[in-house]
């Protein structure tokens, strides 16, 4: 889950409200290389406005269409069909290859969704607010009642779907906070909230508050409006945020003072990125003062990206926001990337015994003939 997904249900939340029919469409199975992934959420509202996205295009219209027809059709008649067309129901493309060709699925592909038209939304509405608590939560959904049931999740908990109840994950959005605003800050900042991140920015340096008041103008360095300014201490800052797994943390003023005592809480926190500026001679020192004068142990030190960011062979801020951005993405999709490239040798790895057994009956074959 990710937070387009946390957007897709404000939307149709907001839709509901001003009286509109909504359905809900959810991913449940799809091809290896898809752009939207299990639990991927696209909304439909009665008059064909859409949030959110299931597959990148391929089928959307198609959705767009049925899911039209079905709250037309709701809407008009109160009968035993309709309250059986109000249910949900499972949706299969690229069942053969006629159908894929004409969805522009991969061969082979095959993509699995549940159509839901929206009843009650107080499920969405405690979703939400357990998400902006930094809460996770697991929605499941009976598709022969339409009864939804939310439960606490625990991380590295997945989709589930048997055929007759669904159940999706929903979880807060990726922060991050960044020590220092300065300049560079600055452009990690913006680049931070085109990837729809909360970016938070800790610096008590009143020389600094003139990022936030528009002091500094509205120039390319300017920090966005929605970013959130804490004056306090960085290590007081941190310690209150109480960082999770979805949040990352860098250190970004260059002094000692601010950036070490960030990465003395951050380091024991449960936060899933920790980096900080400087050289791989700076952070040699900053590793040994962490050690002798704070007792961080090594497993701790360990998990400190220095120099921070991947190796672009950055100088400008901006390029430097791009390295620094690219890892802290590279980190969070660690375990996705894994599971693709396990997945992946696994799939050659069976095509090579398939070809091994191939080539052997061929050559039985061949010795029999002669």
């Amino acid at each position: 889950m990710d937070s387009l997904d946390l957007r897709v249900l404000a939307d149709a939340l907001a839709w509901k409200r001003a009286g509109h029919a909504v359905s809900l469409v959810t991913v449940v199975q799809t091809w290896g290389s898809a752009p939207r992934p299990p639990g991927a959420l696209l909304a439909v509202r009665g008059d064909g406005l859409v949030s959110g996205s299931v597959s990148g295009g391929c089928v959307e219209d198609d959705l767009i269409a049925r899911a039209k027809a079905a709250l037309a059709a709701a809407a008009s008649t109160a009968d035993a069909a309709t309250e059986a067309r109000s249910r949900p129901e499972l949706i299969v493309y690229g069942v053969d290859k006629d159908e894929a060709a004409r969805f522009g699925l991969p061969c082979g592909g095959t993509l699995r969704l549940v159509h839901e038209p929206l009843q009650s939304v107080s499920w969405i509405e405690d979703v939400l607010t357990r998400t902006a608590a930094h809460q996770l939560v697991a929605r499941t959904l009976d598709l022969a009642t339409g009864a939804v049931t939310l439960a606490p999740a625990v991380r590295g908990q997945e989709l589930v779907f048997d055929g007759q109840q669904l159940t999706t994950l929903f979880g807060p959005r990726w922060r991050l906070l960044l020590i220092g605003a300065g300049q560079l800050s600055q452009a990690v900042a913006q680049m931070a909230k085109l990837l729809d991140f909360e970016v938070l920015v800790c610096d008590p340096r009143e020389e600094y508050a003139g990022s936030f008041d528009g002091a500094s103008g509205a120039g390319p360095h300017a920090m966005p409006d929605s970013v959130q300014r804490i004056a306090g201490m960085p290590d007081d800052v941190v310690r209150e945020l109480m960082p999770d797994a979805h949040t990352a943390i860098v250190a970004l003023t260059h002094d000692p003072k601010l950036d070490d005592m960030a990465l003395l809480e951050a380091l024991k926190s449960a936060a899933f990125y920790v980096g900080a500026l400087g050289s791989r001679r700076n952070q040699g020192a900053r590793k040994q003062r962490l050690a002798e004068h704070f007792d961080l142990s090594a497993e701790e030190l360990a998990r400190l990206h220095g120099p921070v960011g991947l190796d672009l062979g950055a100088r400008t801020p901006a390029e430097i926001a791009v390295s620094i951005l690219a890892e802290i993405v590279q980190v969070r999709n660690a375990t996705y990337l894994r599971a693709r490239r396990e997945a992946a040798a696994a799939s050659d790895a069976a095509l090579d015994d398939v070809t091994t057994a191939m080539a052997g009956i061929a050559a039985s074959t061949c010795a029999v003939a002669r």
